[in-house]
């Protein structure tokens, strides 16, 4: 895979427009879009239509409901988006992940397309250890990702979402075949916002990352399309002086 392949621009806003100007503006430097929650609740189907416009997308929606539910909503957004790439939360548990991935391949097939990657959600990378005691899972966010990630792979799914903290141990526990979607990532001049668990793109892509995905250091950059460029060089650089 390229190195601009790697990136999935995160785009977080509400506004079609905008989010249309920002995907046609990096189209040619990275290797897709991810649009999440705000956007969709926002504009629905139309407006992921509208600004993906064939491009490579990331449906950022993390289902998380009772398997029937999740089922459903899998194949409703399959049909109406065409992601490349969708995602539910591993926390929903083995049933939820493989009715998910049931309907996900049902829907491609009845369609004729070839089905989204499915990947699980472990531990969000806005978490640290004491966030998870908070809410009781009484475990080093380390073990909890990989436990996750496992039960992700033997419910049929196609990889996992986890902060670059955790690749190396979903590797070994998962193998190469298992794909991961790193957010969390930050280029050196970057502030970490609201991200705990952290890494820049070449350590992420080291680490053994699939696809990075990166919102704000680009989407806020004063020039979008060379801080992509910039990313992308800097993963080219350390693959190959690796």
């Amino acid at each position: 895979m390229e190195a601009h392949e790697r990136i999935l621009v995160a785009i977080d806003t509400a506004d079609t427009k905008a989010a249309t100007s920002l995907a046609q503006r990096v189209a040619g430097v990275v290797g897709g879009i991810k649009l999440g929650l705000e956007f969709f609740n926002a504009t629905g189907p139309e407006g992921v239509r509208a600004v993906v416009a064939g491009k490579p997308l990331f449906l950022d929606l993390k289902y998380h409901d009772i398997p029937n539910t999740v089922a459903g909503a899998v194949r409703s957004v399959v049909r109406a988006c065409r992601p490349s790439i969708l995602n539910v939360h591993a926390a929903g548990g083995r049933a939820m992940m493989q009715a998910a991935v049931a309907a996900n391949q049902e829907t491609a097939d009845a369609i004729g397309i070839t089905p989204p990657s499915l990947i699980a959600v472990t531990v969000l990378t806005s978490l640290d250890d004491a966030d998870l005691d908070s809410i009781g899972q009484y475990r080093p966010i380390g073990d909890q990702v990989v436990r996750l990630a496992r039960l992700a792979q033997e419910a049929g799914c196609d990889g996992a979402v986890c902060s670059p903290r955790e690749i190396t141990a979903i590797r070994a526990a998962c193998g190469d075949g298992f794909q991961l979607v790193v957010p969390g990532i930050r280029p050196t001049s970057s502030a970490a916002d609201d991200q705990k668990r952290t890494l820049t793109p070449a350590e992420a892509v080291a680490a053994g990352a699939d696809y990075l995905v990166i919102g704000r250091p680009i989407t806020q950059a004063p020039d979008p399309v060379a801080a992509a460029t910039a990313i992308a060089d800097e993963i080219r650089a350390s693959s190959a002086a690796a």
